[in-house]
């Protein structure tokens, strides 16, 4: 008998026997470790972590929240009243679409026709977000947007995606391009959808930004404050069925004023995510909230909307700011106006505002102007310079500086309408504005000025001479008349 080789079967017997428990026992650890985080315990001790807002000196406290990171960014002029940890990468899970229907609406139509390719609708886990569309089937690119918005349906995030740009991977490159435009430094996306991937992240900053160009476009605004949304069956797709939004302040779960939209977001590490727009007292304001846990990034939201509108103010810069433009019109009176009836060459746009604490007013801002506007600042305006504005050192807000166009435009075309046939009375022809450029007009006036005084200090010399000229020749025709009249005496004295 070979006890040797009994031996050794027994031993690796056993040693199998072993590493089986091993393994066992491992899996079993790291599922009860899984099966025993203490979420709720996690998201209290995230309420300790600082504040970032409120370090900045007399400004209104923001509250304690359990998100990890959180932003409440007033839209139209990007000031920041809330943040915590706003630009820590973390994943957005599906708040990620907001991205994707921005790109969708921006480089496709409408009444496009998408359809759902097999990697598309494949390439989606089973337990994860899906409006059961098929292989194959077809939805306009409008149905596609209420499905991504409505029902997070990731296979239309996918077909939207190949759609817009041949496929996925060229539509991420696409994303991370806009991302970029749009001033975001902490981002990479990874896919259309948002679903689980360690390379796919941005931080509560950055899908702000996102968040702001979305709710800037009224249709997609519309799309993503949309509770139910119905579809019915068509040639390309059989099913008669609805989506519903499982966004507490859209569906009417939680009612808050002034909803204008948002997105929710969920996997496993990225834990809850959301996205709102709200708009009250002349305010619009976007909140982001990042690992959350449910249903506080509900109820976060609501706090920090409670805190925005109810410690900020929207702040006319128009009605306001008294540094910038003169209010005395001596130097422009009726008769020496050339602009006819303007009492300045600028003025503040009407529209423009900043965000300041409800205690404070605009003195409490430091300013300072700019004449560096981009292409988009002036194209199609007025606006020759801009106001910017910060408290404590926080942006707070901007205002253009227009050239006033109303009294020049009437002062140079009214002697143009005089030679025209007043015959023509449509409402067309009524509505005609001639917009002038004020620069040329300010340098043409210089130049014509500068023309003038060089004419009379000129003519002031030329003067000068004459009369001196003149002087000279009285003085000599009277030494010579008296000459004339010593001679004359001599020779009659002699005669």
């Amino acid at each position: 008998m070979n006890y040797k080789k009994i031996f050794l079967n027994k031993f690796k017997y056993i040693s199998a026997l072993i590493l089986c428990a091993t393994q066992v026992s491992v899996s079993a650890f790291n599922v009860s470790a899984t099966e025993t985080v203490d979420y709720a315990q996690a998201a209290e001790e995230r309420k300790l972590l600082p504040i970032q807002s409120n370090e900045t000196a007399d400004w209104p406290e923001g509250p304690a929240i359990t998100a990890e990171a959180a932003i409440l960014m007033e839209a139209n002029t990007g000031t920041i009243l809330y943040a915590k940890n706003i630009h820590e990468e973390l994943y957005p899970a599906s708040t990620t679409k907001i991205l994707t229907c921005l790109l969708a609406v921006e480089n496709a139509s409408l009444d496009d026709t998408v359809t759902f390719s097999q990697t598309a609708v494949s390439s989606v886990p089973a337990d994860g977000s899906s409006m059961g569309i098929d292989a194959g089937e077809s939805l306009s690119l409008e149905e596609c947007l209420y499905g991504i918005m409505v029902g997070s349906a990731n296979e239309a995030a996918n077909a939207v995606a190949e759609h817009v740009a041949g496929s996925i991977e060229n539509f991420v490159e696409l994303m991370n391009e806009r991302a970029a435009e749009l001033g975001c430094t902490n981002t990479h996306f990874n896919n259309a959808n948002g679903l689980q991937d360690s390379n796919h992240y941005t931080s509560a900053y950055d899908l702000a930004l996102i968040s702001r160009e979305f709710f800037d476009n009224e249709l997609l605004s519309k799309i993503g404050n949309t509770a139910r949304y119905h579809f019915t069956p068509t040639a390309t797709q059989p099913d008669d069925f609805y989506l519903n939004n499982k966004h507490k302040l859209i569906n009417g779960e939680i009612a808050y004023d002034g909803i204008l939209g948002g997105k929710t977001g969920y996997t496993d590490l990225a834990r809850e995510t959301l996205v709102t727009c709200a708009e009250q007292n002349g305010m619009k304001l976007i909140c982001v909230v990042f690992m959350d846990e449910s249903p506080a990034q509900f109820t976060d939201t609501v706090t920090l909307f409670d805190y925005g509108f109810g410690n900020f103010q929207a702040v006319n810069v128009a009605d306001n700011e008294t540094n910038y433009i003169p209010t005395d019109s001596s130097f422009f009176d009726s008769e020496n106006d050339i602009f006819g009836s303007s009492s300045s060459l600028l003025e503040i746009d009407e529209s423009s505002y900043i965000i300041l604490p409800k205690t404070s007013d605009i003195t409490s801002t430091t300013s300072t102007v700019s004449f560096d506007l981009t292409e988009d600042e002036t194209k199609d305006t007025l606006h020759i310079a801009k106001i910017n504005y910060d408290y404590n050192g926080v942006a707070v807000g901007s205002a253009y500086v227009n050239a006033i166009q109303s009294a020049a435009s009437s002062a140079f075309t009214s002697a143009d309408t005089e030679n025209e046939d007043t015959s023509d009375s449509s409402p067309a022809s009524s509505q005609d504005t001639i917009y002038i450029n004020i620069k040329l007009v300010l340098i043409i006036v210089l130049i014509v000025a500068a023309i003038i005084i060089a004419i009379i200090m000129l003519h002031s010399l030329f003067s000068s001479y004459s009369f001196s000229s003149q002087r000279s020749d009285r003085r000599r025709m009277r030494r010579r008349k008296k000459e004339v009249k010593k001679g004359h005496n001599k020779f009659k004295h002699y005669d």
